[in-house]
């Protein structure tokens, strides 16, 4: 349907008073792609993918070949969205080249042509081969003679009978872009049928050709020959960016050539190139533009050589450097849209408008691709498409061109309402409503029209500007906007105001450190205006709540005064009063110097250095500094020390802050000075001598090679033993020899040296050589079982002499049967002989045996000596404890506790007791079943039961408070017991109990 210029207009008008509606021309979401329709005569269908988005939805129709499809025919074609499926597609009807157009009411996009081929042709030839005949030692090619190539396809050949294929070596070769076989030297072992098989690589359908036969001629052998290469790459072979790219080379020849590869401008192949087949084949994965150039294939043998040479281009699709963007123009204005896209060769444009190609005219311009159209119209609204394309491929890029017709409208960019200025400033007011046309503006103060007249001008944008502004000018000022679709107006009201001045501005100062001053800032300004006050420190703006501590506002609102306390150094420099209201801003600045101790010294450096001194300068930079000395010698430092040194100055104020460190350097090496201390030894094995020493620090070694000189010599000899450890950390020597008297006093001193020299020896002192460890084992050792956990061993001492050294102890170990290797181990004191060892399970048969020792080692051990441990106490305490009380006693009485088999037997009872302010228990024995206590203090007691075994006491009775009696008897037994709170203090107890018959 055609619409008129006026429908045209007042539609694009309605639209704009509608406000967006987010409509969206069609875009392309997937395009269809090249597809191959498999062999064979069953059922198939291919579907070619077409998909947009877009509001309205868009719908789709479909061409193939420049022509539209009929898609009512649903028995060859079927819509599913915007795909097309082709059903039971033949060769000769479908072959050929589809797109899809995309269309909803904002314009139509068409898609990249997609090709359909078949991969075969209807069948494979029946036709047979003649016999290929040639003399043994004679190359050969056995050509494939496959159908056209429809689509991507791979050979191999079979000999004979499959799946016996032929194997590809030195001598025999499969092209991969011909698909013949290639033999360089027949041997009478190739006699035989080959059949070529040809494989669709996206099908993975396979065709057979007939059986060709190769027999030999019976007149005699072939003499050699020179190279002959027969499979070649083209004199010029175009590449893509990015593709893999295979070059293949092979030849004939007697004897077998041997293939190698080269660029012709003798540059090395970079490491991603492969050779392979035998170097038959050269890959090129990822090309690159620097891998463009001559390639040469060499074939050599004894008769001479070949060279086939081919030159590799590379190329580009088209890829889009500048895409384009929709666009929305007023009626009358000029479109000018750039797309531009990268390819190699160049690409060349074209342009689609609704999918039709764009006709040219005056007005509708292309040159390099970029379109103009001049005065534009509502008409020309729509989707426009740049295509770009090379030889290699194509890109498409689309978007919306909107022409709009509006009258002027100030609600999406209103003017101000309200504008302040100050008074002999420059007023600027801004009227910029959305139309289409550009609207034309006119203005008016009040009801008076504005004429330009030097002081009041009218920009090209439509705003106002009036230069120095009086107070005279304050009042409402309109714009009206106006187009041939209407006219709106809209206003702002100005108000001029007076100028802000300080009145009383800072003033420099010069202050000692720990002071406090005000800097005074004051301002008169415009009663309508809010005013604000701000500072600046050396052009950092003062923070009052982080540097509270030292910077206080005060004053009031109205004045800017800031009060500095307990003033520093670093609150030297200037300081910057910043006033603000809404339409102007005034400052004032003063200096503030802080007199107090120097600031550190810069630039601190190291000029000389020896072993023992430092010559260092540095900058004075504190102008209150009136130090008249940069250079300085350290004396005293020890040599070979890294040190960094730092400086102070002085006034008469006080010592300053520290400088920033120097450089570390390290002093010269000189002679250490410095033996090491607390030379010391003894101890260690029989026949060695143990000396020991505190290591010296790195800071005294004094330079490189730093080791120790130890001497030594038995006492009262007068040659001195040396040797060197050289170690610096190494804090212990031990001399070994068999002629070492055990504990004989020997001389020791340790000295220092390093690469300057020997430095001295500590102090002579006495140390004693090892010891004897002990020769004889601990004599009449037995062993006591004590309970089911405990047994004791006992020996005799073994003789000992103080001149054998110190007997340090015994070390005693037990164990069970077959468990030597994990014996428990206690050791005790040179004056104990006996030891207990707890922790051993009950009823248990235990072997121990002892041995002395002492710092040289341990002697032999003693005889082995066995114990079982006793059966563990009763599990079962005794039970139903009954107690009777009086002011002065206790009667106690409970019933029996009877062991079981694998427990000990009973052979009494302890009774456990204490005031109820007491921490420990006293423990009455007894082998009856009852107790008589007499309990002279009137307080609470707590009282418990255990049987007694020779395995130790059995399980506890629940725990029996007796209550302190007043005037009455009492009873009580364990079921009216109440809970046991621990108590401290201790009070004596007098204890009376009568013995009755257990049994």
């Amino acid at each position: 349907m055609k619409l008129s210029w006026k429908q045209l207009i007042l539609l694009s008008f309605i639209g704009c008073l509608g406000g967006e509606l987010h409509l969206q021309g069609p875009v392309f979401i997937r395009e269809p792609s090249d597809s191959v329709v498999p062999t064979g005569p069953q059922d198939k269908k291919v579907t070619l993918n077409c998909e947009a988005r877009g509001n309205p939805s868009p719908h789709y129709r479909w061409q193939l070949n420049g022509s539209d499809i009929n898609l009512s025919l649903e028995y060859r074609y079927k819509l599913s969205g915007g795909n097309l499926v082709v059903m039971n597609p033949t060769r000769n009807w479908d072959t050929g080249s589809y797109q899809c157009f995309a269309t909803n009411s904002l314009g139509t996009v068409v898609s990249r042509e997609a090709k359909l081929q078949f991969a075969y042709p209807d069948g494979p030839t029946s036709r047979a081969r003649s016999a290929v005949s040639v003399r043994e030692g004679q190359g050969v090619v056995l050509l494939c003679g496959p159908p056209p190539r429809s689509a991507e396809l791979s050979y191999a050949w079979i000999f004979n009978e499959y799946p016996s294929f032929v194997e590809e070596d030195r001598r025999r070769f499969v092209s991969q872009e011909t698909g013949h076989l290639y033999i360089a030297k027949v041997e009478p072992s190739d006699v035989g049928n080959y059949t070529c098989v040809v494989t669709s690589a996206l099908t993975a359908a396979r065709e057979l050709g007939s059986p060709t036969p190769l027999v030999l001629r019976p007149d005699g052998v072939m003499g050699e020959y020179e190279p002959k290469i027969e499979v070649q790459f083209p004199e010029s072979l175009p590449a893509a960016k990015g593709s893999t790219v295979t070059l293949e080379c092979f030849a004939l020849g007697n004897p077998i050539p041997q293939i190698n590869w080269r660029r012709s401008d003798g540059l090395p192949f970079p490491s991603k190139i492969k050779l392979r087949k035998f170097n038959a084949v050269l890959e090129i994965p990822d090309f690159q533009q620097e891998d463009t150039g001559s390639y040469e294939c060499v074939a050599e043998n004894s008769r001479g050589k070949n060279v086939a040479r081919g030159r590799l281009t590379y190329y580009a699709k088209p890829h889009w450097v500048q895409l384009l963007e929709d666009v929305e123009i007023a009626v009358g204005d000029n479109l000018f849209w750039e797309c531009r896209a990268n390819g190699k060769p160049k690409a060349s444009y074209r342009w689609l408008k609704d999918g039709e190609a764009l006709v040219l005219e005056e007005r509708i311009q292309i040159e390099n691709g970029a379109l103009t159209i001049a005065n534009l119209s509502v008409a020309d609204s729509g989707t426009f498409q740049c295509i770009a394309e090379n030889k290699h491929g194509l890109a498409s890029s689309s978007a919306r061109l909107k022409v709009v017709a509006s009258a002027p409208d100030f609600s999406k960019t209103p003017m101000k309402k309200l504008v302040r200025v100050q008074a002999g400033s420059e007023l600027g007011l801004e009227c910029k409503p959305h139309a289409s046309p550009r609207a034309r503006a006119s203005w008016r103060k009040g009801h008076t029209m504005l004429l330009d007249d030097g002081r009041i001008s009218f920009l090209k944008d439509g705003g106002l500007k009036i230069a120095n502004v009086t107070k005279a000018d304050a009042g409402t000022y309109t714009c009206v906007a106006e187009n041939p679709f209407g006219k709106a107006n809209d206003t702002t009201h100005v108000v001029v105001t007076d100028p802000t001045r300080i009145t009383v501005a800072p003033s420099n100062m010069d202050v000692s450190v720990g002071e406090s001053v005000v800097l005074p800032c004051q301002a008169q300004h415009d009663p309508l205006l809010d005013i604000t006050f701000t500072w600046y420190f050396n052009g950092v703006l003062t923070d009052f709540q982080k540097d509270g501590s030292h910077f206080e506002k005060v004053g009031g609102s109205s004045s800017g005064d800031v009060m500095i306390r307990n003033i520093q150094l670093k609150h030297s420099g200037r300081y910057i009063c910043m006033v603000h209201t809404g339409v102007d801003s005034v400052s004032s600045a003063a200096d503030l110097i802080v007199r107090g101790s120097p600031g550190p010294p810069e630039n601190v450096k190291v000029d000389e250095i020896t072993d023992t001194t430092a010559q260092l300068s540095w900058k004075e930079v504190p102008e209150v500094t009136d130090g008249k000395a940069h250079s300085a010698t350290v004396v005293d430092l020890n040599p070979w020390v890294e040190y960094e040194f730092r400086v102070i100055a002085n006034n008469k104020i006080g010592g300053g802050e520290p400088s920033v460190p120097s450089e570390k350097v390290r002093t010269e090496e000189a002679v250490p000075e410095a033996p090491p201390s607390e030379v010391s030894g003894g101890g260690g094995s029989r026949s060695e001598l143990v000396i020991t020493w505190d290591p010296v620090p790195e800071e005294l070694q004094n330079g490189e090679g730093f080791g120790y000189v130890v001497a030594f010599r038995p006492l009262g000899v007068t040659n001195w033993i040396q040797t060197v450890v050289t170690s610096p950390d190494t804090p212990r020597y031990v001399f070994r020899n068999d002629s070492i008297v055990p504990f004989s006093l020997y001389e020791v001193k340790v000295g220092v040296y390093n690469n300057k020299g020997e430095g001295p020896f500590s102090p002579v002192t006495t140390v004693f050589s090892a010891e004897e460890e002990p020769t004889v084992a601990p004599s009449h050792v037995s062993a006591q079982s004590l309970s089911s956990s405990e047994i004791q061993l006992s020996w005799n001492a073994i003789p000992w002499k103080l001149t054998n050294g110190h007997l340090l102890g015994y070390e005693v170990r037990i164990w069970t049967s077959g468990e030597e290797d994990s014996a428990s181990r206690v050791t005790v004191a040179a004056s104990r002989t006996s030891a207990t060892l707890r922790g051993l399970r009950s009823n248990l048969a235990y072997h121990g045996a002892v041995r002395a020792y002492n710092s040289a080692g341990a002697g032999p051990f003693s005889a082995t000596v066995t114990a079982t441990t006793r059966k563990t106490p009763p599990s079962q305490p005794p039970g139903n404890v009954v107690w009777n009380a009086t002011d002065t006693k206790v009667l106690l009485n409970w019933e029996q506790v009877r062991a079981m088999e694998n427990e000990s037997e009973v052979t009494g009872y302890k009774v456990f007791y204490r005031t109820s302010s007491q921490r420990n228990m006293q423990v009455l024995n007894t082998n009856k079943t009852s107790a008589e206590l007499l309990l002279p203090v009137r307080e609470d007691y707590i009282i418990e039961v255990k049987a007694a075994t020779d395995g130790g006491d059995g399980t506890s009775s629940e725990q029996i408070r007796i209550p302190r009696v007043t005037n009455t008897d009492a009873r009580g037994s364990t079921s009216a017991i109440s809970n046991v709170l621990p108590v401290s203090g201790y009070i004596p107890i007098v204890l009376v109990f009568t013995v009755n018959a257990l049994w």
